[in-house]
């Protein structure tokens, strides 16, 4: 059975965002539940990155509502960021610390789940990074840099992971474990919404695409 609740989780209702004189959407709603992985599609410069921000908080929108659970996620941020977990194109991740010290400290920000060492090596394994975990992350290469980011999935006790481009700089391997991880994350209930240009998730019956610009 799913971890979750059954219910609606993330819910937006006629969102409008202008950037200057352009409108890059009008009057978009949508609902995801717990258990969905939501791809958003469009062209260049239809909005999908702002999107993402919106949704959690990083850029501000004109009209509409976005709710959290029942509850906007203005009125009840705390709880909000408390479930979320966002990877942007900026890795989030101190440039200064080894990949090692930087998922220590995020599993020290984990509510519910206890991670040790073993856990943090299983997760830089995953995602090739055995051998560089006493690197400062500013003396890897971007690739890794954004391997290293993206480690901090397997240590995540964050039900909402909203991701833009997380398969940067990934080879199909990666991409393939990537998406196992994803798969099993929405299969205990979890919510995943995402930007990429890869074509991912064949075969996923709970992917739904979410498509601005049309």
């Amino acid at each position: 059975p799913p971890n979750y609740p059954e219910i609606v989780m993330l819910e937006v209702s006629q969102l409008t965002v202008i950037r200057g004189e352009h409108t890059l959407f009008d009057a978009l709603s949508f609902a995801i539940s717990p258990g969905e992985l939501v791809q958003i599609e469009g062209r260049n410069g239809t909005g999908k990155t702002t999107l993402l921000r919106v949704l959690i908080g990083l850029a501000q929108y004109d009209k509409g509502s976005i709710q959290w659970k029942g509850t906007t996620i203005r009125s009840n941020r705390e709880e909000f960021h408390q479930d979320l977990l966002y990877i942007g194109h900026q890795t989030g991740i101190k440039p200064e610390l080894t990949a090692f010290e930087n998922l220590a400290f995020f599993c020290s920000m984990q509510r519910t789940t206890k991670l040790g060492n073993q856990e943090i090596y299983d997760a830089l394994l995953k995602v090739g990074l055995v051998g560089k975990e006493d690197i400062p992350v500013a003396k890897l290469s971007a690739g890794q840099q954004r391997r290293a980011a993206l480690a901090r999935l397997w240590l995540s006790d964050q039900r909402l992971w909203i991701l833009d481009e997380p398969l940067t700089a990934i080879d199909k391997q990666g991409m393939e474990i990537l998406e196992s991880l994803f798969i099993e994350h929405t299969s205990k209930g979890g919510i995943v919404v995402l930007t990429t240009h890869q074509d991912m998730f064949k075969s996923h019956p709970q992917l739904r695409k979410i498509r601005l610009g049309d």
